[in-house]
């Protein structure tokens, strides 16, 4: 199985999560963030990943250590799982529309990490009501999610909001179409044989 347990322990955070490729879209990961606890659910439902584990952080400061560092980990548990990446169709592209928003991301697990990010969000939190009380998304943390992602996935990728009003939907809609690039880049290619997808023979 591809699989991988990915454990950070910081004086900021502390989060381990446990990732399976190849899983039926199952989120099990005690979030203390609402709304990212949304967005993580949406991906694996999307992509076809199970995750679990456990995510705290020093809210007390603000959402970005504990948001940027699950991206490190979950990128972490990308790269344990794919191993050398022998099999897999290496890259994937796609389109999600919701409503009045259309994101795209293409996504290459090279072994080159790059983000390019155009969100066109506005930078407002998003407020909502967790546990009976109010509280809200940092939308600045967007980006840096998915760059701890690629950073530690060391792969490269491309998210472009390309129209849309709505904050939670531009981040909906992008965390949908990063999680069926994904699923598409990591999927075995049954044509390849278990080959490296690589003309130099290695992913660096």
């Amino acid at each position: 199985m591809r699989t991988a347990t990915v454990k950070r322990t910081t004086g900021e955070t502390q989060i381990e999560l446990t990732l399976n490729l190849d899983g039926t879209g199952k989120c099990d990961v005690e979030n203390p963030i609402g709304f990212f606890d949304h967005m993580l659910k949406s991906f694996c439902k999307h992509g076809m990943f199970d995750l679990s584990g456990k995510i705290a952080g020093d809210l007390n400061v603000d959402q970005h250590h504990t948001i940027e560092d699950t991206g490190i980990v979950l990128g972490e548990c990308f790269k344990k799982a794919l191993g050398d990446c022998a099999g897999i169709f290496r890259s994937g592209f796609f389109i999600y529309p919701m409503d009045e928003t259309l994101a795209q991301a293409a996504v290459d697990f090279g072994g080159r990490p790059f983000l390019v990010c155009n969100s066109l969000l506005t930078g407002a939190p998003l407020v909502s009501i967790q546990n009976g009380k109010e509280g809200s998304f940092q939308t600045d943390c967007f980006e840096d999610f998915w760059q701890g992602f690629t950073n530690s996935a060391q792969c490269n990728l491309h998210i472009d909001v390309i129209r849309g009003r709505s904050d939670h939907h531009k981040i909906e809609a992008s965390f949908k179409a990063v999680s069926r690039a994904i699923r598409a880049a990591v999927e075995i290619d049954s044509r390849r044989n278990g080959a490296i997808p690589s003309t130099k023979g290695v992913i660096a």
